[in-house]
Protein backbone atom coordinates (compact mmCIF):
# COMPACT_ATOMS: atom_id res chain seq x y z
CA UNK A 1 0.00 0.00 0.00
CA UNK A 2 1.39 3.08 -1.10
CA UNK A 3 0.14 7.19 -0.36
CA UNK A 4 0.46 9.18 -3.26
CA UNK A 5 -1.15 12.78 -3.57
CA UNK A 6 -4.29 12.83 -5.65
CA UNK A 7 -3.19 14.40 -8.62
CA UNK A 8 -0.41 11.71 -9.31
CA UNK A 9 -3.10 8.82 -9.20
CA UNK A 10 -4.23 9.02 -12.26
CA UNK A 11 -4.37 5.27 -13.81
CA UNK A 12 -3.60 3.75 -10.06
CA UNK A 13 -6.19 1.59 -8.33
CA UNK A 14 -7.50 2.26 -5.21
CA UNK A 15 -6.71 0.04 -1.90
CA UNK A 16 -9.92 0.65 -0.21
CA UNK A 17 -13.11 1.95 -0.35
CA UNK A 18 -13.33 6.11 0.10
CA UNK A 19 -16.34 6.94 1.94
CA UNK A 20 -18.72 10.51 1.63
CA UNK A 21 -21.27 12.34 3.34
CA UNK A 22 -23.51 14.72 1.21
CA UNK A 23 -26.38 15.84 0.50
CA UNK A 24 -28.29 13.08 2.67
CA UNK A 25 -25.85 10.30 0.98
CA UNK A 26 -23.47 8.21 3.24
CA UNK A 27 -21.81 5.46 1.32
CA UNK A 28 -18.61 4.81 -0.93
CA UNK A 29 -18.30 7.22 -3.49
CA UNK A 30 -15.30 5.31 -4.65
CA UNK A 31 -14.89 1.64 -4.43
CA UNK A 32 -11.75 -0.56 -3.69
CA UNK A 33 -9.88 -1.30 -6.82
CA UNK A 34 -11.71 1.98 -9.14
CA UNK A 35 -8.81 2.99 -11.11
CA UNK A 36 -8.73 7.11 -10.73
CA UNK A 37 -9.34 9.11 -13.68
CA UNK A 38 -8.64 12.78 -14.48
CA UNK A 39 -11.92 13.46 -13.74
CA UNK A 40 -11.85 11.99 -10.19
CA UNK A 41 -9.71 14.70 -9.05
CA UNK A 42 -12.20 17.82 -8.01
CA UNK A 43 -14.63 14.93 -6.86
CA UNK A 44 -11.67 13.70 -4.83
CA UNK A 45 -10.66 17.38 -3.43
CA UNK A 46 -14.47 17.92 -2.39
CA UNK A 47 -14.46 15.33 0.39
CA UNK A 48 -11.43 16.42 1.50
CA UNK A 49 -9.43 13.76 -0.23
CA UNK A 50 -5.82 15.60 -0.90
CA UNK A 51 -3.96 12.34 -0.80
CA UNK A 52 -5.33 8.39 -0.91
CA UNK A 53 -3.63 4.53 -0.58
CA UNK A 54 -3.23 2.80 -4.07
CA UNK A 55 -2.00 -0.89 -3.83
CA UNK A 56 1.34 -2.26 -4.30
CA UNK A 57 1.36 -5.80 -5.91
CA UNK A 58 5.00 -7.04 -4.58
CA UNK A 59 4.95 -5.56 -1.25
CA UNK A 60 4.16 -9.03 0.26
CA UNK A 61 0.66 -7.09 1.80
CA UNK A 62 -2.99 -8.16 2.25
CA UNK A 63 -5.99 -6.11 1.93
CA UNK A 64 -8.19 -6.83 5.13
CA UNK A 65 -10.99 -8.32 2.78
CA UNK A 66 -8.89 -10.96 1.21
CA UNK A 67 -7.45 -11.08 5.00
CA UNK A 68 -10.87 -11.42 6.39
CA UNK A 69 -11.62 -14.43 4.15
CA UNK A 70 -8.62 -16.48 4.50
CA UNK A 71 -9.17 -16.05 8.27
CA UNK A 72 -12.51 -17.38 8.28
CA UNK A 73 -11.43 -20.52 5.72
CA UNK A 74 -9.12 -21.34 8.69
CA UNK A 75 -11.79 -21.50 11.29
CA UNK A 76 -14.21 -23.52 9.71
CA UNK A 77 -17.14 -25.56 10.79
CA UNK A 78 -20.13 -27.10 10.24
CA UNK A 79 -23.75 -26.07 11.02
CA UNK A 80 -23.06 -22.51 10.91
CA UNK A 81 -22.34 -20.11 8.01
CA UNK A 82 -19.64 -17.05 7.19
CA UNK A 83 -21.27 -13.74 5.94
CA UNK A 84 -19.14 -10.94 3.90
CA UNK A 85 -16.72 -9.24 4.21
CA UNK A 86 -18.35 -6.61 4.69
CA UNK A 87 -16.39 -3.68 6.55
CA UNK A 88 -13.07 -5.67 6.33
CA UNK A 89 -15.03 -8.16 8.73
CA UNK A 90 -16.32 -11.66 8.15
CA UNK A 91 -19.47 -12.90 10.77
CA UNK A 92 -20.04 -16.41 11.25
CA UNK A 93 -24.00 -17.45 11.71
CA UNK A 94 -25.06 -20.68 13.26
CA UNK A 95 -27.57 -22.23 10.59
CA UNK A 96 -28.81 -24.48 13.85
CA UNK A 97 -29.18 -24.39 17.29
CA UNK A 98 -26.21 -26.08 19.82
CA UNK A 99 -23.48 -25.25 21.78
CA UNK A 100 -20.75 -23.16 20.79
CA UNK A 101 -16.94 -24.21 22.04
CA UNK A 102 -13.83 -22.32 21.83
CA UNK A 103 -10.14 -23.55 21.64
CA UNK A 104 -9.45 -20.74 23.98
CA UNK A 105 -5.67 -21.29 24.20
CA UNK A 106 -5.66 -21.58 20.37
CA UNK A 107 -7.82 -18.14 20.34
CA UNK A 108 -5.24 -16.13 22.31
CA UNK A 109 -2.58 -17.69 20.12
CA UNK A 110 -4.27 -16.23 17.34
CA UNK A 111 -5.13 -12.60 18.61
CA UNK A 112 -1.39 -12.35 19.95
CA UNK A 113 -0.47 -12.22 15.89
CA UNK A 114 0.15 -8.73 15.46
CA UNK A 115 -2.96 -7.41 13.75
CA UNK A 116 -5.33 -9.93 13.77
CA UNK A 117 -8.32 -9.96 15.57
CA UNK A 118 -11.16 -12.77 16.18
CA UNK A 119 -13.87 -12.00 18.87
CA UNK A 120 -16.73 -14.64 20.03
CA UNK A 121 -19.17 -15.70 22.00
CA UNK A 122 -18.43 -17.25 25.18
CA UNK A 123 -17.11 -21.03 25.34
CA UNK A 124 -19.45 -23.30 26.31
CA UNK A 125 -22.17 -21.04 25.18
CA UNK A 126 -25.70 -22.30 24.42
CA UNK A 127 -27.21 -20.35 20.75
CA UNK A 128 -30.12 -20.45 18.39
CA UNK A 129 -29.99 -20.62 14.74
CA UNK A 130 -29.32 -17.26 13.05
CA UNK A 131 -27.02 -15.77 16.16
CA UNK A 132 -24.01 -13.66 15.65
CA UNK A 133 -21.33 -16.42 17.16
CA UNK A 134 -18.04 -14.95 16.31
CA UNK A 135 -16.57 -11.68 13.94
CA UNK A 136 -12.53 -11.63 12.57
CA UNK A 137 -10.84 -8.95 10.77
CA UNK A 138 -7.96 -7.19 10.88
CA UNK A 139 -7.05 -3.84 12.35
CA UNK A 140 -5.08 -1.91 9.85
CA UNK A 141 -6.44 -1.48 5.70
CA UNK A 142 -3.74 -4.11 4.73
CA UNK A 143 -1.18 -6.43 7.00
CA UNK A 144 1.76 -8.08 5.86
CA UNK A 145 0.60 -11.64 4.14
CA UNK A 146 3.09 -13.42 6.75
CA UNK A 147 0.82 -12.94 9.75
CA UNK A 148 -2.29 -14.81 7.62
CA UNK A 149 0.00 -17.44 6.90
CA UNK A 150 1.41 -17.74 10.40
CA UNK A 151 -2.12 -18.10 11.20
CA UNK A 152 -3.41 -20.76 9.15
CA UNK A 153 0.43 -22.77 9.91
CA UNK A 154 -1.64 -22.62 13.81
CA UNK A 155 -5.08 -23.77 12.57
CA UNK A 156 -3.39 -27.10 10.10
CA UNK A 157 -5.41 -30.16 12.19
CA UNK A 158 -6.81 -27.94 15.24
CA UNK A 159 -10.64 -26.28 15.82
CA UNK A 160 -11.16 -22.93 17.10
CA UNK A 161 -14.80 -23.79 16.88
CA UNK A 162 -17.38 -25.93 17.12
CA UNK A 163 -20.64 -25.69 17.00
CA UNK A 164 -22.33 -29.06 18.59
CA UNK A 165 -25.67 -30.30 17.28
CA UNK A 166 -28.35 -31.06 20.01
CA UNK A 167 -29.39 -34.29 20.13
CA UNK A 168 -33.21 -35.39 20.46
CA UNK A 169 -32.81 -37.23 23.86
CA UNK A 170 -36.20 -39.33 25.24
CA UNK A 171 -36.45 -38.15 28.50
CA UNK A 172 -37.77 -39.62 32.56
CA UNK A 173 -38.72 -38.09 35.44
CA UNK A 174 -38.25 -39.40 38.59
CA UNK A 175 -39.89 -37.10 41.71
CA UNK A 176 -39.37 -38.30 44.81
CA UNK A 177 -40.76 -37.43 48.58
CA UNK A 178 -43.73 -38.83 50.84
CA UNK A 179 -45.13 -35.54 51.19
CA UNK A 180 -45.49 -35.28 47.54
CA UNK A 181 -46.47 -39.33 47.28
CA UNK A 182 -48.98 -38.85 49.29
CA UNK A 183 -50.50 -36.10 47.83
CA UNK A 184 -50.36 -33.82 51.12
CA UNK A 185 -48.32 -30.85 48.93
CA UNK A 186 -48.72 -30.60 45.13
CA UNK A 187 -45.49 -31.33 42.99
CA UNK A 188 -44.15 -28.40 41.09
CA UNK A 189 -41.51 -29.92 39.40
CA UNK A 190 -43.04 -31.65 36.41
CA UNK A 191 -44.21 -28.18 34.92
CA UNK A 192 -40.65 -26.67 35.50
CA UNK A 193 -38.96 -29.94 33.39
CA UNK A 194 -41.40 -29.94 30.60
CA UNK A 195 -40.86 -25.97 30.12
CA UNK A 196 -37.43 -26.59 30.20
CA UNK A 197 -37.64 -29.63 27.63
CA UNK A 198 -39.28 -27.41 25.30
CA UNK A 199 -36.18 -25.66 24.13
CA UNK A 200 -34.55 -28.85 23.00
CA UNK A 201 -35.50 -31.61 20.90
CA UNK A 202 -37.01 -33.96 23.61
CA UNK A 203 -39.75 -36.42 24.03
CA UNK A 204 -40.94 -36.88 28.10
CA UNK A 205 -41.52 -40.39 28.20
CA UNK A 206 -42.90 -40.50 32.40
CA UNK A 207 -42.81 -38.96 35.30
CA UNK A 208 -43.03 -41.71 37.95
CA UNK A 209 -43.96 -40.13 41.79
CA UNK A 210 -42.14 -42.16 44.43
CA UNK A 211 -42.43 -42.62 48.11
CA UNK A 212 -39.49 -42.38 50.28
CA UNK A 213 -38.55 -45.72 49.41
CA UNK A 214 -35.15 -46.91 47.75
CA UNK A 215 -36.56 -49.77 46.08
CA UNK A 216 -39.77 -47.94 44.88
CA UNK A 217 -37.22 -45.37 43.40
CA UNK A 218 -34.72 -47.27 41.92
CA UNK A 219 -37.58 -49.81 39.70
CA UNK A 220 -39.47 -46.37 38.61
CA UNK A 221 -36.21 -45.64 37.02
CA UNK A 222 -35.51 -48.74 35.60
CA UNK A 223 -38.94 -48.89 34.27
CA UNK A 224 -38.36 -45.81 32.20
CA UNK A 225 -34.82 -46.77 31.16
CA UNK A 226 -36.71 -50.40 29.84
CA UNK A 227 -38.86 -47.71 27.89
CA UNK A 228 -35.70 -45.92 25.97
CA UNK A 229 -34.89 -42.97 27.87
CA UNK A 230 -31.74 -41.36 27.00
CA UNK A 231 -32.04 -38.55 30.36
CA UNK A 232 -32.95 -39.43 33.70
CA UNK A 233 -33.57 -36.45 36.04
CA UNK A 234 -34.44 -37.00 39.19
CA UNK A 235 -35.77 -34.53 42.07
CA UNK A 236 -35.87 -34.83 45.88
CA UNK A 237 -33.92 -36.00 48.53
CA UNK A 238 -30.73 -34.46 47.17
CA UNK A 239 -29.34 -33.19 50.04
CA UNK A 240 -26.59 -35.02 52.56
CA UNK A 241 -28.82 -36.20 55.18
CA UNK A 242 -29.40 -39.86 55.97
CA UNK A 243 -32.65 -40.16 55.08
CA UNK A 244 -32.46 -38.72 51.83
CA UNK A 245 -32.42 -42.05 49.32
CA UNK A 246 -31.88 -39.90 45.55
CA UNK A 247 -28.36 -40.45 45.05
CA UNK A 248 -28.21 -44.57 46.76
CA UNK A 249 -31.21 -45.25 44.44
CA UNK A 250 -28.91 -43.84 41.27
CA UNK A 251 -26.09 -45.82 42.47
CA UNK A 252 -27.95 -48.37 42.71
CA UNK A 253 -28.48 -48.27 39.31
CA UNK A 254 -25.17 -49.21 38.27
CA UNK A 255 -24.63 -45.63 37.18
CA UNK A 256 -21.19 -44.13 37.71
CA UNK A 257 -21.75 -40.72 39.73
CA UNK A 258 -19.35 -38.01 38.30
CA UNK A 259 -20.32 -35.44 41.43
CA UNK A 260 -22.45 -34.90 43.81
CA UNK A 261 -22.42 -31.53 44.26
CA UNK A 262 -21.03 -28.41 42.42
CA UNK A 263 -19.61 -25.50 43.08
CA UNK A 264 -22.13 -23.30 41.65
CA UNK A 265 -25.16 -21.47 43.30
CA UNK A 266 -28.41 -21.88 43.17
CA UNK A 267 -27.96 -25.68 42.43
CA UNK A 268 -24.94 -26.94 44.71
CA UNK A 269 -26.55 -30.02 45.66
CA UNK A 270 -26.86 -31.41 41.92
CA UNK A 271 -25.53 -34.35 40.78
CA UNK A 272 -23.96 -35.69 37.46
CA UNK A 273 -23.58 -39.39 36.97
CA UNK A 274 -23.87 -41.56 33.65
CA UNK A 275 -25.28 -44.99 33.03
CA UNK A 276 -23.24 -46.09 30.08
CA UNK A 277 -24.12 -43.59 27.61
CA UNK A 278 -27.37 -42.01 29.75
CA UNK A 279 -27.29 -38.81 31.36
CA UNK A 280 -28.55 -38.72 34.54
CA UNK A 281 -29.25 -35.65 36.56
CA UNK A 282 -29.89 -35.31 40.62
CA UNK A 283 -31.50 -31.77 40.66
CA UNK A 284 -32.35 -29.71 44.01
CA UNK A 285 -35.47 -28.22 44.98
CA UNK A 286 -33.94 -24.90 43.84
CA UNK A 287 -35.09 -25.63 40.39
CA UNK A 288 -38.73 -25.23 41.42
CA UNK A 289 -38.58 -21.80 42.98
CA UNK A 290 -36.23 -19.73 40.78
CA UNK A 291 -36.23 -19.48 37.17
CA UNK A 292 -32.45 -20.12 36.45
CA UNK A 293 -30.03 -22.49 37.74
CA UNK A 294 -27.51 -24.97 37.56
CA UNK A 295 -30.21 -27.06 35.88
CA UNK A 296 -29.90 -24.86 32.86
CA UNK A 297 -26.26 -24.62 32.66
CA UNK A 298 -25.77 -27.82 32.10
CA UNK A 299 -29.10 -28.97 30.23
CA UNK A 300 -27.00 -27.54 26.58
CA UNK A 301 -24.02 -30.13 27.32
CA UNK A 302 -26.58 -32.69 28.05
CA UNK A 303 -27.71 -32.73 25.16
CA UNK A 304 -25.20 -32.44 22.48
CA UNK A 305 -24.00 -35.95 24.22
CA UNK A 306 -20.57 -35.06 25.37
CA UNK A 307 -20.13 -36.53 28.71
CA UNK A 308 -19.08 -34.00 31.78
CA UNK A 309 -15.92 -34.64 33.44
CA UNK A 310 -15.08 -34.05 36.36
CA UNK A 311 -12.49 -31.24 36.19
CA UNK A 312 -15.84 -29.56 33.54
CA UNK A 313 -17.74 -29.35 36.83
CA UNK A 314 -14.60 -28.05 39.01
CA UNK A 315 -14.31 -25.16 36.35
CA UNK A 316 -18.22 -23.74 37.27
CA UNK A 317 -16.41 -22.25 40.46
CA UNK A 318 -15.28 -19.18 38.57
CA UNK A 319 -18.72 -18.10 36.63
CA UNK A 320 -20.99 -20.22 39.01
CA UNK A 321 -22.53 -17.76 40.94
CA UNK A 322 -25.83 -16.36 39.58
CA UNK A 323 -26.27 -13.28 39.91
CA UNK A 324 -30.52 -13.17 40.73
CA UNK A 325 -31.43 -10.44 38.88
CA UNK A 326 -34.58 -9.57 38.59
CA UNK A 327 -35.92 -9.66 35.50
CA UNK A 328 -33.73 -13.62 34.42
CA UNK A 329 -31.55 -12.58 30.86
CA UNK A 330 -29.93 -15.83 31.15
CA UNK A 331 -27.72 -17.47 28.86
CA UNK A 332 -26.76 -13.72 28.60
CA UNK A 333 -25.02 -13.01 31.42
CA UNK A 334 -22.13 -14.53 33.54
CA UNK A 335 -23.75 -17.36 34.96
CA UNK A 336 -22.25 -21.02 33.73
CA UNK A 337 -19.51 -18.86 31.86
CA UNK A 338 -17.24 -22.02 32.41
Amino acid sequence: MKKVNVEDAVGLALCHDITAMRDGFKGAAFRRGHVITPEDIPALLDIGKKTVFIWEESAGEIHEEDAALRMSRMAGLSGAHYEGPSEGKMQLMADQSGMFRVDTALLKELNSIGDLTITCLPDHYPVRQGARIASMRIVPLVTKEQQILQAEQMCEGRKLFELLPYRFLRVGVVITGSEIYSGRIRDKFEPVVREKMKRYPSEILGVKICDDDLEMIVQSAKELLSQGADLLIFTGGMSVDPDDLTPTAIRQLGAGIITHGVPSQPGNMTLVAYLEDKAILGIPGAAISLPTTIFDVLLPQVFTGVKFTKEDLIRLGEGGLCQQCAACHFPNCTFGRY
